[in-house]
């Protein structure tokens, strides 16, 4: 018994390393990016250093969640680890920004296997009563990445070498998959499936369409051009003929669309997505809005961001211990009350809104979105049968980050198109969403008043889109009513073996 106690803790030291890793990637790399645009050139390229890999992970994970329910946990996690690694010591020997870029794309890959996987691998190895902590400690781990990773970034870019950023990785991924193949024992009783190829490939194919569609609209082409609109026009298409593959002709499909029908599970999918969207609008526009019109250093708009993922990690700490104690629903109504306040809060700030107050409102958004960590996978997980337990944590994620990338593509036209119709047409293609203004050489052409009304004008637009975000907690909460009165199941003390393991209520035919 002792014995396995320990490999289940080292196991979990594996999993947090790997999670750590992944999560510290996404928020270290943009201190340095100024840094490693100097050195490799191709400014115009600079978005798709974060866009390969968001783009690389979104398509990979809901692949790699039902590949891990098919042939195990252990293989596909350290194939993540080992992909990450190889992505990272790639990047870090990169000469120009196309290489970064595919390179980054490869550590996406990697990526899409660690995060879902993860949580996969606490629900097989530890009890139900368990769980809630260990989830919410695994949140806790991925907001402090991102406290973390902006301070390590810039240590390493001014006292060492960008490519630092990168090759830290290697010790840690390597000590991961030590620490995995050591003492993680895998069940072997993997259920023989075959594979979607066809399913697969589709999926692929019009994710990628929609998410070509998101980075490239409004930036390197119009939204109405025909370029965009033939990438949405053909993620529809592949999309429906995914949902055609998956509903009637594949023996095995990467997504049970039957799982849809599963009130708990439709819920948390959608929740995370809404959850995702309003975090975006946070982390993309208040670093704005400290450095535009609170006239703050980069230093201080990143800093703004620490009190809001500590508000993260404790939340989401604080939920992983509640779900023991209250129903899905209760936890989430209270949860999107929160967020509902941060993100009005936050769409009442103006230039005279002291610096110490946006940082109280922050701290209120982190509180309402942390808990959506441990919850959602556990809702998300309560009426599926143990094979779709790695399709299903892949979908939570899977969702999150989509409403990501739908939310910064809707809340970025909602904020320009305020900024441009509150300003003089001859400053809008030189400011740009407003960053422009963040460029000493641009403000040195704008005469002072104008230059005041301007960031005036850029404060009420970014407020403009908390107030509109207001719209997302709120269909939140609707949502999470749906959610009815069910609860992590605990078994009492007592209780045999048989009833320890939670027998799905609905049954996938």
């Amino acid at each position: 018994m002792d014995t396995n106690k320990s490999n289940s803790k080292l196991t979990v030291v594996a999993l947090l390393l790997g999670i750590f890793m992944a999560a510290l990637d996404q928020t270290i790399v943009s201190t340095a990016m100024p840094t490693i645009v100097k050195e490799l050139g191709g400014f115009e390229y600079f978005v798709w250093v974060f866009s390969a890999y968001m783009i690389a992970s979104v398509v990979a994970t809901p692949i790699f969640g039902k590949l891990s329910d098919m042939f195990g946990r252990k293989l596909f996690f350290a194939l993540g680890l080992v992909l990450f690694m190889i992505g990272s010591a790639l990047c870090a020997t990169a000469t120009d920004m196309t290489q970064l870029i595919i390179y980054r794309a490869v550590q996406g890959i990697g990526g899409g296997a660690l995060m879902p996987i993860a949580f996969t691998i606490i629900f097989d190895i530890f009890p139900p009563e368990q769980r809630g902590k260990m989830n919410g400690l695994f949140g806790a781990v991925f907001g402090l990445s991102s406290v973390f990773g902006p301070s390590l970034g810039g240590y390493f870019t001014d006292y060492v070498d960008w490519t630092w950023i990168f090759l830290i990785n290697l010790p840690i991924g390597v000590i991961a998959t030590i620490l995995l193949f050591m003492f993680y024992h895998e069940s072997k009783q993997h259920r023989k499936q075959k594979v979607d190829y066809a399913g697969a490939a589709l999926l692929t194919a019009s994710i990628l369409l929609l998410m070509f569609a998101l980075e490239l609209g409004g930036k390197d082409f119009a939204w109405g051009s025909w370029q965009i609109i033939s990438m949405f026009v053909g993620f529809a298409v592949l999309l429906a003929l995914f949902l055609v593959v998956e509903a009637k002709l594949a023996a095995d499909p990467i997504v049970k669309l039957d799982l849809f029908r599963i009130k708990l599970f439709t819920t948390s999918q959608i929740i995370a997505f809404l959850y995702g969207a309003v975090m975006i609008a946070g982390a993309s526009y208040i670093p704005l809005f400290i450095q535009g019109v609170k006239s703050g250093s980069a230093s201080a708009a990143g800093g703004i961001m620490t009190p809001m993922m500590l508000g993260v990690v404790a939340s989401s700490i604080v939920g992983g211990r509640f779900v023991t104690k209250f129903n899905f629903r209760t936890i989430m109504l209270t949860s999107g009350l929160v967020l509902l306040a941060g993100t009005a809060l936050l769409g009442s700030m103006n230039a005279d809104t002291p610096s110490w107050l946006i940082t109280v409102y922050m701290v209120v958004l982190g509180l309402g979105m942390g808990v959506s960590f441990p919850v959602l996978n556990m809702s998300a997980l309560h009426d599926v049968q143990p094979q779709y337990k790695g399709a299903v944590t892949s979908l939570i994620v899977f969702f999150r980050t989509i409403g990501s990338a739908l939310g910064v593509t809707v809340f970025g036209v909602l904020q320009t198109t305020r900024l441009h119709d509150s300003i003089p047409a001859e400053f809008a293609d030189r400011i740009g969403d407003g960053r422009g203004l963040l460029q000493p050489e641009v403000q040195a052409q704008i005469p002072a008043p104008v230059l005041k009304q301007l960031l005036a004008s850029l404060g009420d637009s970014i407020t403009f889109i908390f107030q509109w975000g207001t719209v997302l907690p709120v269909l939140a909460l609707l949502t999470a009513i749906w959610m009815g009165k069910a609860r992590l199941q605990v078994p009492q003390q007592g209780q045999g073996q048989e009833a320890k393991n939670e027998r799905p209520a609905f049954q996938i035919e």
